[in-house]
């Protein structure tokens, strides 16, 4: 997959958006079921949006509910991959294999939704 080459105004509101949460660090907990393409991928995929945005400042757990599914239940997951965003608050759920960069941004509060719109869309 083509990662999007973001102007300076989205890299501008990337680092802002950032900032805003400077010491903040991120909880994430990422919910998969098994070792399968769809969940490897997810895993890739947040790892890279992690690393790119929130260099050192997040705890990402991978739990496979195959394994653990007790978990599971006490976080009442439905489908999987699903990664949950703890802290900063709010609480926050994506469901799928996290490609969808801009979302995942927007909603761990990384890019403001103005800037998303003005972002060419990638399919």
């Amino acid at each position: 997959m083509k990662r999007p080459v973001l102007s300076p105004t989205e890299l501008y509101a990337i680092e802002a958006a950032a900032a805003a949460h400077p010491t903040s660090r991120y909880v994430l907990r990422l919910y998969v079921t098994g070792s399968t393409s769809h969940s490897n991928r997810a895993i890739s995929n947040i790892r890279k949006i992690c690393e790119e945005h929130l260099e050192g400042r997040y705890d990402l757990e991978v739990v496979d509910i195959s394994q653990q599914p007790s978990l599971a239940e006490g976080e009442q997951i439905i489908a999987a991959p699903t990664l949950i965003k703890k802290l900063p608050l709010p609480l926050r759920r994506f469901i799928g294999d996290m490609s969808q960069t801009d979302r995942l941004l927007i909603g761990l509060d990384l890019r403001s939704v103005a800037t998303a719109a003005a972002s060419p869309r990638k399919r």
